[in-house]
């Protein structure tokens, strides 16, 4: 069931201004991503995701309530249909089962897109993160265990696990 207040949309560098901000803020918490600043430019952040696989979802306001991009995990053909997903909801929209919005936005997406495997590497303390992806069908199917060095918020310095997970279509692909 779509959330009521939210529009999807393809993300354009117009959005770059909020998508930097809401990016940033979950790189404060310190358990988003192992990157320290969001990239300085629109083209530097899209050039290695699938442009037509990242939304912006936008509350009746018009403010920017969440973010999600798809990211090639190969150049190989055979993983044409595999994506990294990467998913951040706003601060001010924590809570009100926006990312649930998005998250079922991203499926149906990545599934008309022609995407079988959706995977995540999510830090083992991000406990929002991992239930989010949980009720959507992710499971984790792996530990990188010390796969990077944190180098801010509360784990900075700490040699940190992340846990892959996955989703399967039961669409798409070999179903």
């Amino acid at each position: 069931m779509p959330h009521p207040a939210l529009t999807f949309q393809v993300m354009t560098e117009a959005d770059w201004p909020d998508v930097q901000r809401v990016y940033a803020e979950g790189i404060a918490t310190g358990m988003g991503t192992f990157e320290s600043t969001p990239p300085e430019s629109f083209v530097d952040f899209i050039k290695t995701k699938i442009a037509s696989a990242c939304v912006v979802a936008r509350d009746a306001r018009g403010a920017l309530a969440a973010w999600a991009v798809l990211i090639p995990v190969s150049s190989r053909h055979v993983y044409r249909g595999v994506a990294e997903m990467s998913l951040y909801v706003a601060a001010s929209h924590r809570g009100q089962r926006v990312g649930d919005a998005l998250m079922r936005e991203m499926v149906r997406l990545s599934e008309a897109q022609g995407f079988w495997t959706l995977q995540s590497s999510t830090f083992p303390q991000n406990t929002a993160s991992l239930a989010l992806q949980q009720r959507h069908g992710f499971h984790i199917v792996g530990i990188r265990e010390k796969i990077g060095r944190m180098s801010h918020g509360p784990l900075a310095g700490q040699w940190c696990d992340t846990l892959l997970l996955e989703r399967r279509s039961k669409t798409v692909g070999c179903v």
